[in-house]
């Protein structure tokens, strides 16, 4: 993965599992996009406006190395591989005591409040590549 712009710190909650104990597949998206969005507000970008629009997901994949469980300490990492011209891919690994258990890639697209693309202007995209 490339070098991380931010890593968050997070816990696999009850809620997060299946009946096994382990981390229920969707649910890692839960804490990856509690990552960018901090990540997003720690910038100083909005994540969400009614009026003025967001940023929704139009593509999400992830693999899985290894089972996560209820309780375990992990850290997603987030990188930006590229920024388009109203899209931004992102790429992550959700680490546990160092190891990746899983990785994966989001691509998110800057909208209007009528879901039509904005262009991600020089300053959000400034602000997109700080390291937090």
């Amino acid at each position: 993965m490339l070098e991380p712009l931010h890593v968050h710190p997070a816990q696999v909650s009850f809620a997060d599992t299946d009946c096994s104990g382990w981390l229920h597949f969707p649910k890692i998206f839960r804490h990856v996009e509690e990552a960018e969005h901090l990540y997003l507000q720690q910038q100083g970008i909005v994540v969400i406006d009614r009026e003025l629009g967001g940023w929704p997901r139009v593509h999400v994949s992830c693999d899985f190395k290894r089972p996560l469980r209820f309780g375990d300490q992990i850290e997603v990492q987030l990188a930006i591989e590229r920024i388009g011209a109203a899209s931004v891919s992102w790429v992550f690994e959700v680490v546990k005591e160092g190891e990746v258990c899983a990785f994966g890639k989001m691509t998110t697209v800057r909208v209007d409040h009528e879901g039509k693309p904005l262009i991600i202007d020089d300053e959000t995209r400034e602000k997109l590549q700080a390291v937090s």
